[in-house]
């Protein structure tokens, strides 16, 4: 039975890294805004942190209901089912008594650097200028990102974390914590991700740029203010994206081979013929509403990069690294981040001698899961996290 308990309603905070902030590619961004929020209250000893990393798609909402609602939800696809306006995207993981306890936990959700819900992105203003970044904002890692939070986190005063956790994306930078801070870091939750995304992974990637780039109105990443954004290849960028986040036996069971009108076929080439169609086509255009392209391109790209084995030579090199217990979540039905990924991970730990646990799910609703099968996740993650603290 699902748990109900909720963190309430949530403002979303913000606060201004103090120091420029070094990128790998060289460059540097100044006057860094973070938005975030955070759940359950810090111990005295600030030994109770656990620090949630959210997916491409994601923000720094990640539980509770937002105190200004938005326009469109940040949660997508089949787990906006049902949901309420406002709510977490992670909600059902974070909370009184759920897979992150609140009642034990201060959790702490940042909006990613280069995000446009709040952190420094593309659409971001440059202080040089005064005018937003757009082309000129600079390519980004997973490692940078992991450098800001770390930065974030030196303001409030957090030194060690607890647990950093996170799916897909998520997941790549609760690695490259422990990769880069060993000594930070007492546990990791990696769900659904990977050391390092599969080629076809990077080709899906690839042709969702490619759609928002040769949108004319993308006007090489410099629209804001033109009064033209490139709305059509981002829907189409999202539509690409999510496919590849579900699975064709969660497309077939939800939408068959079922026509949108419920009659028979209407010969059009340029409206929705079946459902699926128009779910899409739904799903674009309630993304389009509330992300910005720009951002899609940059943490796309960043995704695309991440590769433990190369940054250190192998992946078995990187995993000697890892002081943190490691607990790995992967999902039968994740084509795009298959469990085989968790697996390489779990064996390179293991030959290492580190602490690792891993867990495969069967379901049917492809990289999704980790959104969708929380209630499955939960006593995994809360077992986990029973001996995390220091």
């Amino acid at each position: 039975m699902r748990n109900t308990r909720s963190v309430g309603t949530v403002e979303t905070r913000y606060l201004d890294l103090p120091a420029p902030l070094p990128l790998d590619s060289g460059r540097e961004l100044r006057g860094v805004r973070v938005a975030y929020e955070t759940y359950g209250t810090l111990a005295p000893a600030r030994d109770n942190v656990i620090l949630v990393c959210h997916a491409l798609s994601g923000d720094a909402h990640a539980a509770g209901i937002a105190a200004t609602a938005p326009a469109e939800s940040t949660r997508d696809g089949f787990a906006a089912v049902g949901s309420p306006k406002g709510i977490g995207w992670w909600d059902g993981m974070i909370g009184p008594g759920k897979a992150f306890d609140t009642d034990r936990f201060f959790v702490v959700s940042t909006n990613l650097l280069g995000g446009c819900r709040g952190t420094t992105g593309p659409s971001s203003a440059d202080p040089a200028t005064g005018r937003p970044y757009g082309k000129d904002f600079p390519v980004l890692t997973v490692a940078d990102m992991v450098r800001c939070e770390r930065a974030f986190l030196d303001v409030l005063g957090i030194e060690r974390l607890a647990a950093v956790a996170g799916g897909s994306l998520g997941g790549m930078q609760a690695l490259q914590w422990a990769v880069d801070h060993p000594d930070q870091v007492n546990a990791i939750v990696v769900i659904a991700s990977t050391h390092g995304l599969q080629p076809q992974g990077v080709a899906w990637n690839a042709i969702a740029r490619e759609a928002i780039m040769r949108d004319p109105d993308w006007q090489g990443g410099d629209y804001y203010g033109t009064g033209r954004s490139p709305d059509a290849g981002m829907g189409v960028a999202r539509m690409v994206g999510h496919v590849t986040y579900l699975s064709a036996p969660a497309l077939a069971g939800k939408f068959g081979r079922r026509l949108q009108s419920g009659g028979d076929i209407r010969y059009t080439l340029s409206e929705p013929e079946f459902e699926v169609e128009s779910y899409l086509q739904h799903q674009a255009g309630s993304f389009v509403r509330r992300f910005d392209a720009n951002t899609y391109l940059h943490l796309s790209r960043a995704l695309t990069y991440f590769d433990l084995s190369r940054e250190h030579g192998s992946l078995q090199a990187a995993a000697e690294q890892i002081q943190a217990r490691t607990l790995l979540i992967a999902f039968s039905s994740d084509w795009l981040y298959p469990p085989a990924a968790s697996e390489e991970i779990e064996e390179a730990l293991r030959k290492a001698g580190k602490p690792v646990e891993y867990h495969l799910i069967e379901a049917p609703y492809g990289h999704d899961c980790f959104l969708l099968e929380e209630a499955r996740q939960t006593p995994i993650v809360r077992e986990f996290l029973n001996g995390s603290r220091a």
